[in-house]
C-alpha cells in the first residue's frame, strides 16, 4: 500500500512491510519504488523495508529547478523520511540514481547509515571525469537528458514508451520480457507524466551541473560502514570497467559481486538479489 509523507515540503511517497532492523531501498532511473516488490516480500522476513520514490519519479513530488534534482537534495528527502518513520540508524540499498543518491547519503550523514549496497553503478565523479568514448556510447542519455530545456523533454514527450523501453534494453542485456507486466505497467504510468519527464531531465541536468562537483570535494574521503557493490555481469558497466575496482578508494569495507543479467538485474533475478542482500545484511545484523 502506498503512503505518503510530507518531508520539509515535499511529498514522498513510500511503501513499507516487515519487521524488524530497519532497511531503506532507492530505485533508479527511469523505474519508481515498484522494481523492489519481489525483492522486499523476502527481505521483510527480517526486516521493516521501506521502498521509496525519489523525489522527480513515481507518485512523489517532482520539484522544478536542476538544483531541487541533486542527489543530495533527494537525500536529505530520505533521511527525513526515515526520521518521520523512527528510524535515526538504518542500512541502505540502492539500484542506478538510487545508489547514487545512497553514496551521497553515506558521505553526508554517516552517522545514518549502518551500511551501504550499491547496485550497476560507479562513482558519478569518475564516470563523467575518466570519461572514454566506449562509456559514452553506452551512457549517451547522460547528456543527451542533461541538453537545456525543453529539448530533450520535448522529443521524449512524442512517444515516452519508446524512449524509456529503449532505456530499459540499452544498458545491458535484457528483453521487454524480462520486466514483470505489473510492474512494467506501472513504470510507463509514472513516466508518460510530462512533469516526471522533465523532473528526469533535470536529475541527469543536476549531475553535471552540481553532483559532479559535489563529489570532488569528497574524493579524499571513503564510506566507513560495511558496503556491497553488486552489478550485472552482462552490463555495459561490467563490459567497459573493472566496477569493483573503480569503488575500491571510496569504500573501505567492501564486498562485491557479479550478478546474472545487465544493468536491470533486479528485475531480471530478484530471487538472486534478494538472497545475497539477505546474506549481505543480515550477517551484519545480529539474529
Amino acid at each position: 500500500m502506498t503512503e505518503f509523507a510530507d518531508i520539509d515540503g515535499t511529498c514522498i511517497a513510500y511503501e513499507r512491510q516487515g519487521s524488524g532492523p530497519p532497511l531503506l531501498l532507492l530505485h533508479g532511473f527511469p523505474q519508481t519504488r515498484a522494481m523492489w516488490r519481489p525483492i522486499a516480500k523476502t527481505l521483510a522476513q527480517r526486516f521493516d523495508v521501506i521502498a521509496a520514490d525519489l523525489r522527480g519519479y513515481g507518485a512523489s513530488d517532482k520539484p522544478e529547478g536542476v538544483k531541487a534534482m541533486s542527489f543530495r537534495a533527494m537525500g536529505r528527502d530520505m533521511n527525513g523520511l526515515m526520521s518521520a518513520l523512527g528510524h535515526e540508524r538504518y542500512q541502505l540499498a540502492g539500484h542506478d540514481r538510487g545508489a547514487r543518491v545512497a553514496h551521497r547519503m553515506a558521505l553526508d550523514a554517516p552517522d545514518r547509515i549502518s551500511s551501504l549496497t550499491l547496485m550497476d553503478i560507479v562513482p558519478t565523479h569518475h564516470l563523467l571525469r575518466d570519461l572514454t568514448m566506449e562509456v559514452a556510447s553506452a551512457y549517451y542519455h547522460w547528456f543527451f537528458l542533461a541538453q537545456p530545456a525543453p529539448f530533450p523533454e520535448t522529443l521524449i514527450g512524442h512517444d515516452p514508451d519508446a524512449y524509456f523501453e529503449r532505456c530499459l534494453l540499452g544498458f545491458g542485456k535484457a528483453a521487454l520480457s524480462d520486466f514483470s507486466p505489473e510492474l512494467l505497467a506501472e513504470y510507463r504510468a509514472a513516466w508518460r507524466d510530462p512533469a516526471a519527464i522533465r523532473a528526469m531531465c533535470d536529475d541527469y541536468r543536476a549531475a553535471i551541473e552540481v553532483d559532479v562537483s559535489d563529489d570532488a570535494h569528497d574524493l579524499d574521503r571513503s564510506v566507513t560502514c560495511p558496503a556491497l557493490v553488486l552489478y550485472g555481469a552482462d552490463g555495459a558497466m561490467a563490459r567497459l570497467m573493472d566496477v569493483p575496482e573503480t569503488w575500491a578508494p571510496r569504500l573501505a569495507d567492501m564486498r562485491a559481486k557479479a550478478m546474472p543479467g545487465g544493468h536491470f538485474f533486479p528485475d531480471q533475478a530478484p530471487d538472486a538479489t534478494a538472497a545475497v542482500l539477505m546474506d549481505f545484511l543480515t550477517g551484519l545484523t545480529p539474529i
